[in-house]
């Protein structure tokens, strides 16, 4: 298994196209809050001390979600790809067995999530630093570390339920670009999710990267949401279920709860996904042994 995860490591940072197209949705995240959604944003949140470094944070936590939505998905391009060529059929015959070789495939996306996470939100931070003297602590640096790979994990699977049912690379890239396109508002990144319709705020709230995103947000922002709102409590929480820090589900969910609801989301995945693979492989070992 170890051998199939460096072989689709290698085949998707071998091909730079592929991996800068599959950050294109985060890139665009970040293009268009510097050009167009930042100036906006600080005139909403002009009362706000420190605002620019806020919605500096708030942006990158929201494209650092995206990023795994679409990082994982390319990567996943590579089981599509060997299913329509018919290399499954042969990797399959080995040692490996189907349940091996589609954990590799899972693994590997992962992984590349977490690389690409890591890769974006250095190139965000650093330049949020040298324009607006945006930083980080090295605690939130290592919580953030760690989300990334839930957020890996999260989208690697339920980008696995997605293209259950995707035979040709072509239809693939018609998926991914609704995804990438998607992404971006149903994260809250290009709007923020409290002045979207109430349709598309339920929406949001049925999408796993939305979590992952608020997640992010609170680990970025929470110093300084301390800060700035110590006095107006209430204050504080208009903004945060204004700008998706927390979701609102009959109130604004706890960071424990999040996690929960991640946590279960990714346990519902991982059944979808490799469930019935597992049942396939254990009912073939059962007929073998009564054989």
């Amino acid at each position: 298994m170890l051998a199939m995860i460096k072989r689709n490591l290698l085949l998707y940072f071998r091909n730079w196209s592929g991996v800068f197209f599959s950050l294109m949705g985060a890139l665009i995240s970040f293009v268009l809050y510097l050009i167009f959604l930042k100036l906006n944003m600080l005139n909403s949140w002009s009362h706000v001390p420190h605002a620019t470094r806020l919605l500096d944070l708030w942006l990158i936590g929201g494209t650092l979600a995206i990023t795994g939505i679409t990082t994982t998905l390319t990567s996943l391009s590579q089981m599509v790809i060997d299913r329509e060529k018919h290399v499954t059929a042969d990797l399959q015959l080995t040692d490996a067995g189907p349940l091996r070789l589609q954990l590799s495939y899972l693994l590997s996306a992962a992984v590349i999530g977490v690389i690409m996470q890591v890769a974006m939100f250095a190139i965000m931070l650093g330049d949020f630093a040298l324009t607006d003297h945006v930083t980080v602590t090295i605690s939130q640096a290592i919580n953030v570390l760690g989300l990334m790979v839930v957020s890996a994990l999260l989208a690697t699977t339920v980008n696995a339920i997605l293209i259950q049912g995707v035979r040709t690379v072509t239809n693939l890239s018609k998926l991914g670009s609704i995804v990438g396109t998607a992404a971006g508002f149903l994260v809250g990144t290009y709007i923020p999710i409290g002045l979207l319709p109430t349709f598309a705020q339920y929406l949001v709230k049925l999408t796993p990267g939305s979590y992952v995103a608020a997640l992010y947000r609170q680990l970025l922002m929470d110093d300084r949401l301390d800060t700035i709102f110590r006095h107006a409590p209430v204050a504080r929480l208009n903004f945060e279920k204004l700008m998706g820090i927390r979701l609102d589900w009959s109130g604004l969910l706890t960071p424990s709860a999040t996690y929960h609801i991640i946590g279960l989301i990714f346990i519902g995945a991982v059944i979808l996904t490799v469930g019935p693979t597992w049942a396939k492989q254990y009912h073939q070992r059962r007929r073998l042994r009564k054989q």
